[in-house]
């Protein structure tokens, strides 16, 4: 799904949810090749020029979501939580935290082990490359953005920018942890699985038919 189109349909739901008119939700999915720039980018994260990104076919975008610039493609997962932090006594903190830890729960189902490190956000390995990144954002108590998840996607277009501001990071993958392809849908209901637990969810698979079928009338095209 093109990354502006998942956008829209996050504002949607998180109206949608604000207003009681759905539960928490959390949308699985990948996007084509797209750079996303976050409230705290910089030019200096595209050190050869917006436009030759855009000459390799990839698009440009800045999002609301916390955090630098971060890319995202085919064979990537990418989990945006549409959910009340009500539950988490408004604790963003501890929201993110969890969220590490579906991560690394859901590579360990893989055989890949990950962590977190101190005073960075998001999943690495134990060699220190980046596996998993995390951006959210919070209005009015309910949150959009969430994660990415390197599972089979190609790593080179990270090492032509600043990955989530960090001069020489280092990127991994499922597929290179592990040397071999893996299945994304397979990976996903594992995550599924993981979210529910952790965040003390029971989990009901929709498809997106089903969610913009019980959007308020308002919320279609807000």
């Amino acid at each position: 799904m093109p990354y502006d189109e998942a956008f829209a349909l996050q504002k949607q739901i998180e109206r949608a949810r604000r207003e009681g008119a759905l539960p928490d939700v959390l949308v699985l999915l990948e996007h084509p090749p797209t750079y996303t720039r976050g409230r705290r980018s910089g030019p200096d994260e595209f050190p050869m020029g917006v436009e030759w990104y855009a000459a390799q076919g990839i698009e440009v975008v800045d999002s609301d979501r916390g955090g630098r610039v971060t890319y995202h493609g085919p064979g990537q997962l990418v989990g945006y939580p549409i959910v009340s932090l009500r539950p988490y006594r408004d604790d963003v903190h501890d929201y993110i935290r969890r969220m590490e830890r579906v991560i690394v729960a859901s590579l360990a189902a893989f055989g890949v082990e990950a962590g977190v490190m101190d005073g960075l956000t998001g999943v690495w390995t134990p060699a220190g490359r980046k596996i998993a990144s995390i951006g959210v954002h919070v209005s009015r108590g309910v949150t959009t953005h969430g994660f990415a998840i390197n599972v089979n996607n190609d790593l080179q277009p990270f090492g032509w920018v600043v990955p989530c501001g960090i001069e020489h990071c280092q990127m991994s993958s499922v597929a290179r942890e592990t040397r071999r392809r893996q299945s994304l849908e397979h990976f996903m209901d594992v995550v599924e699985c993981e979210f529910a637990a952790v965040y003390g969810r029971d989990a009901t698979e929709v498809d997106r038919a089903t969610i913009e079928a019980r959007l308020p009338v308002e919320a279609v095209g807000a």
